[in-house]
Formats: C-alpha cells, structure tokens, sequence
C-alpha cells in the first residue's frame, strides 16, 4: 500500500510529470482553523503534547489542500525537553530552553532511553494518524538533527548566527561532542518510536547546518546524519528518509549519497537548474519554491512554481517550498501554487 502512494514512488526514483507536493509547516498559523484548534489547547506546548488536537492540525491541510503528504505535528525542541531541559515559548518571540553551557548542564540531562515517557503523546498522535490519513496521503515523521537542536540547547533561544554553539564546540568541545553524542542517540531513539508508531517517512531538520564551514559541516552535519540514516535503514531498510541541511550550498551535492538518505530537501537559495544539474543526479530532491511567494501571491507565485517543476522534470522531485510557510501567507496563494503545479 505505502509503495503505491504517489510521494513513496517518488521517494523510490520515479519520475511523474505533476510532482507530489507537501509543504514545511503546512499546519500552521496562516490556517484559520489551526487558529482555533491552537486556542483549544490553550498554548503550544499543549497542542503538541493533546495527541486528538495534534491530530486534528496535522489533518486541517490535507483536508483543504490534499496534499500528498501529512508530516506530524510537533516540534524540534520536545527532544531537548524529553532529556530533561526546561522549554517554554513567549508569545511573538519562539522558543526558550535551560541553557547547556558547561559540563554541570551536560550532566543534568537524562540518558538518551529515558525520552519516552514524555514524547509518548507523540507517538499516540501518529498511531492516530496512520488510522485516520486518507489511503492515499503518506504519513512524514520527524526531528531536528543534532547540530540544530544543539545550537537551541546551547543559546537557550534561536540565534542569527549559533554563535554560543560555535563558541561551545571550539572552547569547550568535550561537552560540545558529548551532547551532541546525546542528542544522536536520542534522535535514533525517538525516530525509530516513530516509526515504529506508523510513520512511513522520516524527515531530518538541519535548519541551522549552512553555519557550519567545512570540516565542521562534516562533522557536525553529515556524519550525524550519516548515522541516524544508517541506524534507521539497518533496522527499517523500506523506510525513506528525507535530509534536510539547510543552506548547505555546495555541500548540497553528494550529501544524499554520503549519508545514505533517500532524497535531499533544498532552500531556495540555491536555483532549481543548478541543483537539478548538480544535487538531482543522485535521486530526488524535495523544494524549493521561496517561501515570500506564499505571501505576495500573484503571477510571479506561478511562474516561479511553473518553473520549479520544469527545473526538476528529468528526475523525481517532491515540490515543496525552500523552508517552512510562514503566519503570515494567505491561504489562497497555496491554491494557486496547487493549480500552477497540477493545472
């Protein structure tokens, strides 16, 4: 049945005239409906921890768009917390975390196997979902990849550069290695419970990977990734894995390859013809329609979407947007890039 489905076959090498299509952040806050149900859980936190109310968000795009895709509704930072790091959001500002500066900090957090009691709602919710998705839509699971979620751990709070995670990987990097050792162990853990729970694909999020420059991308980047994709393939070989390192440039090229992964999502600050020349050659790429379009709308939102899929139509792609949609798109512009790709 999941071989069937339009994004595996894709997933799988396969080449399709219309792509399928899912976007990052598709349940979000420019939905209405995901406004409300958000008000329901009272904040945000509980809305990811309610596995009937994270259900029903993961479900409020598939339902008005028909994605081919759901990907769970969650967030990056309930690993962090599972290991024991204080977490809370400010409204308008994101996330907060307990800092880990030092080795007192690294010593404070739980053992990688001791995460499940509290992402289990988690998995509830996609045990839920694996029943109620429609045949047809293929089930993403996810987490953040270590680097990113370390530089959160480290900061306490996003950061323009990941400076403090920077400074903590040159100053300090016993504490540095050993947490980002944690947080690989734990991602296996969690991702394997996934899947495990039904997740058909998994999704690894490396949105601050373009700050690391050469040998530390290696090392912190792909060879975290390399080992989460190998431990998942060795005990789930037909569960695909899309990668995700953000703003990766030139280390784009080879990077599904190296890691063993399945598909390579891009940014948009890469062309769809210089990728389709240089990353598509080793199977498919997921993107990477700038994420401003489903703001401004308009004829450049087709054009721009029009010329993606011509871009990528010699090798599978999964058209998606270059990072997630943001509040502040309207709704309608998602059916135009629709219509623009399916006609």
């Amino acid at each position: 049945m999941a071989q069937a489905k339009k994004l595996m076959r894709a997933l799988a090498g396969e080449m399709h005239a219309v792509p399928p299509v899912w976007l990052m952040r598709q349940a979000g806050r420019y939905l209405p409906e995901y406004k409300a149900t958000r008000a329901e859980a009272g904040d945000f936190l509980s809305l990811c921890y309610n596995p009937d109310l994270a259900t029903e968000v993961t479900l409020q795009p598939i339902r008005r768009y028909g994605f081919d895709a759901a990907i769970l509704f969650a967030d990056i930072l309930l690993v962090p917390q599972a290991l024991g790091a204080d977490l809370w959001f400010v409204t308008g500002e994101g996330p907060r975390l307990s800092t880990i500066t030092g080795p007192e900090g690294l010593a404070a957090l739980k053992p990688a196997g001791a995460i499940h009691e509290t992402l289990a709602p988690v998995y509830e919710t996609v045990r839920i979902l694996s029943r109620e998705l429609p045949a047809e839509t293929t089930l993403i699971g996810f987490a953040g990849a270590p680097w990113t979620v370390a530089t959160y751990m480290i900061a306490g709070r996003g950061t323009p550069d990941q400076g403090p995670a920077h400074g903590l990987r040159q100053n300090d990097p016993a504490t540095f290695d050993a947490l980002m050792e944690r947080l690989t162990e734990a991602t296996i853990i969690y991702l394997s419970a996934q899947i495990e729970a039904g997740a058909e694909v998994i999704k690894l999020f490396d949105s601050w990977a373009g700050s690391l420059k050469g040998e530390a991308f290696t090392r912190y980047a792909l060879e975290p990734a390399k080992r989460i994709v190998g431990a998942l393939k060795a005990a789930w070989p037909h569960v695909p894995v899309i990668v995700f390192p953000r703003e990766a440039g030139d280390n784009y090229v080879g990077f599904a390859r190296a890691t063993g992964a399945d598909c390579v999502a891009l940014d948009n600050s890469v062309s769809a013809d210089w990728a389709a020349a240089n990353v598509q050659t080793d199977g498919c790429v997921q993107g990477n329609l700038d994420p401003r379009h489903m703001v401004t709308g308009g004829q450049d939102l087709v054009d721009e979407t029009r010329r993606i899929v011509e871009a990528f139509r010699k090798g599978p792609h999964i058209f998606n947007l270059g990072h997630g949609i943001t509040p502040e798109a309207d709704p309608d512009n998602v059916h135009r890039m629709l219509e623009a790709i399916r006609g």
